[in-house]
């Protein structure tokens, strides 16, 4: 492609194709100029996006024409109407260290919606205030929306000056001086500048560029994130989506993912600021080629980022601002439009310490569950505004993108203030206190933390990368641990007579903790394990104290009777052990090699077994017959037969054609 224009539209002139690519149909008066793509020498540049804001017909569009030299109302509507209907972008200022774009966004109330979407991400506001007007009731709900939007740099221009008497423009002074008192904008800059006559924009140009030199520069290093505020279609290319860099950096084939879709795409072609690029970097506004994308399935909304693992959330949890104008009462679980980014969603808002909101309330901790999935992250602000009657009610920013279900109550208030407060690791271990054990971009999304924040923490060796590459902290190995002991003491208590529990039942019963993370911390404590069963390292099955002179009476007789034995039920009955006790002592005694299992009913003392096979196996030749095993022990075919087949399970002998030989050795443990 070398110099040329990005996107060609048959044998349209390239500042055609340029304006419909970055204008969305809107000619522009500042041309594509052929430049070489980008080099590393951009990377250096900070990229910086202001806004224009204030009450209709106050000449936001005017002032940027003039500072621009772009006319940014281009759309039919627009210019029938003299009013601002869409955003409208146009490139301001550019030298080796800063490049800076401006969105002039709607004024009209009716058009609020469109002014969030066009605010969203600007690093300094220009608000303008017609000298012959003063401040009118757009000028407060923007500067409302700017301040719960979180945005604090602000430049104050009175417009029209040339229309109005010296005096007038000092009273509209004191009126903005008065009406930002008490805001976060008290004390800005008050300057004056006219659009048409252009007096003082120079002046204004000059301060937006050294306030925003002065301002520290955007993450470009996190991972790329834009939310969309255009779709479009170029013939022949196929999908446009154009919006403003949030966050990190892109580039051209880089992988991207379209949400909350989930769509895979990549980036074909870039254009950045009216120029064909080969990154783009935070801070900048940029169009973007998606390949194998129908623009139809698009939306103003939908996020451009460079990873498949950002959340997707329907519920929130918010720190919200609640605006001292909000003329009508806000209600529990009331219905409330969410703007953030460039979306906007209908959602149901949830209060954890009230069901109503007074008058003159400041800050609440709440949750929103949203009718709409939307790619959201720690940090993010938004605005609340009540569909019906139309007002807007605050704003605030995203404490978890992943809300939980919550009681009502202030416990769930103290959990939200803890989110508030803490740190990156404190965040990632209250999830883990919910989760116990996350893989690497769950806990990255779950904790709303940067690759940075996450790569930091694993560098403590308090957090553990367990044999599955999931993640945990040596906290909640504790607790795991500690749970495994508390479950296997009581297990020991209940069941003395067993070697142990049977590994599958002790995570059944814990399955508060993943499958992986109750194997890693068996794998590194003092457990005994065996057959499937583990115990703990300091206990040895045993006898109930209340059974245990019983027991070994029982197994005294069994001795003295030797080869000629009774059915079992006959001895538990003769030392007065109860039925319930019959099968779990029976299987602790073979477990324990006290007793050898003839059949079903009768069994040897272990002595008595090992005794007898001894005395055969000295008495009979390699092969013997069952005739002659008789002899030697003196058994009746009640017992012979039953010995004998005891003898081939345990591999000491091999059945061949009506004889026995002898193939294995004794064990005598």
């Amino acid at each position: 492609m070398g110099s040329e224009v990005l996107f060609r539209w048959g044998s349209m002139e390239r500042s055609s194709v340029c304006s419909l690519f970055c204008h969305h149909g809107r000619s522009t008066a500042f041309p594509i100029q052929d430049e070489k793509i980008e080099s590393g020498e951009r990377m250096r540049k900070d990229h910086y996006t202001i806004g224009m804001a204030g009450h209709i017909d106050h000449g936001k569009t005017t002032l940027t024409k003039a500072l621009t030299s772009v006319d940014t109302d281009r759309l039919k509507e627009e210019k029938e109407r003299n009013i601002s209907i869409e955003p409208g972008f146009a490139p301001l200022y550019e030298d080796d260290t800063v490049e800076i774009s401006v969105v002039d966004v709607p004024g009209h109330e009716r058009f609020i919606r469109q002014m969030i979407a066009g605010i969203a991400g600007i690093d300094l506001v220009v608000l303008t205030v017609a000298a012959d007007e003063g401040v009118m009731p757009q000028t407060k709900e923007h500067l409302d929306i700017l301040s719960v939007l979180g945005i604090s740099q602000c430049l104050v221009v009175l417009t029209k000056i040339s229309k109005v008497e010296e005096d007038l423009i000092e009273i509209a002074r004191q009126e903005v001086i008065e009406e930002l008192k008490d805001t976060v904008f008290e004390g800005s800059l008050v300057l004056t500048a006219d659009g048409l006559t252009g007096e003082g924009v120079t002046t204004l140009k000059e301060t937006i560029i050294s306030s925003l030199k002065s301002l520290p520069s955007r993450n470009t290093s996190g991972e790329f994130r834009l939310p969309v505020d255009q779709v479009f279609t170029v013939k022949g290319q196929g999908t446009v989506v154009r919006g403003t860099i949030y966050e990190g950096s892109l580039e051209t084939g880089q992988d991207l993912f379209i949400l909350p879709l989930g769509i895979h795409t990549k980036a074909k072609q870039i254009q950045v600021h009216h120029r064909k690029a080969e990154k783009g970097f935070a801070g900048q506004r940029a169009a973007v080629n998606l390949p194998g994308v129908d623009y139809k399935s698009l939306k103003r909304g939908n996020v451009l980022v460079s990873s498949p693992h950002h959340l997707v959330t329907k519920t929130i949890d918010v720190c919200l601002h609640v605006l001292h104008t909000v003329r009508h009462d806000i209600k529990q679980r009331m219905r409330v439009m969410i703007h953030t980014g460039t979306s906007e969603v209908m959602g149901k808002l949830v209060l954890f310490d009230r069901n109503k909101v007074e008058a003159g309330t400041d800050t609440i901790l709440c949750q929103i569950h949203l009718d709409e999935s939307l790619m959201v992250k720690r940090g993010d602000r938004f605005i609340v505004r009540r569909p019906s009657p139309v007002e807007t009610i605050g704003g605030g920013w995203i404490i978890q993108p992943n809300g939980g279900n919550y009681r009502f109550g202030e416990e769930t208030i103290g959990y939200l203030r803890s989110l508030i407060e803490g740190t990156p690791g404190e965040r990632a271990l209250k999830v883990l206190e919910r989760y116990k054990s996350l893989d690497r971009e769950s806990l990255k999304k779950e904790g709303s933390l940067s690759v940075g924040n996450l790569n930091v923490l694993l560098e403590d060796e308090e957090w553990i990368q367990l044999s599955d590459l999931t993640i945990s902290h040596c906290k909640i190995l504790k607790e795991c641990r500690n749970a495994i002991k508390h479950f296997l003491f009581t297990f020991h208590e209940n069941s003395p007579l067993l070697k142990g529990a049977n590994r599958g039942e002790l995570k059944q019963h814990l399955n508060e903790y993943p499958g992986s993370l109750i194997d890693y911390v068996l794998e590194q404590g003092d457990w005994v394990h065996g057959n499937g069963h583990v115990r703990l390292g300091d206990f040895t099955p045993h006898l109930p104290t209340a059974w245990e002179k019983r027991c070994i009476e029982l197994l005294d007789l069994l001795e003295m009777d030797g080869t000629q034995v009774r059915d079992m039920e006959e001895y538990f009955k003769k030392v007065g052990i109860p039925e319930k006790w019959h099968s779990d002592f029976t299987r602790f005694f073979v477990q324990e090699k006290k007793i050898v299992p003839l059949d079903e009913k009768k069994a040897y003392s272990i002595g008595v077994f090992n005794d007898a096979i001894i005395r055969l196996r000295k008495h009979t030749d390699a092969t013997f017959q069952v005739g002659e095993a008789k002899e030697v022990l003196g058994l009746s075919r009640k017992y012979m037969i039953p010995f004998l087949e005891k003898l081939d399970k345990e591999g000491l002998t091999l059945r061949i054609e009506g004889k026995r030989k002898w193939i294995g050795n004794i064990d005598k443990d």
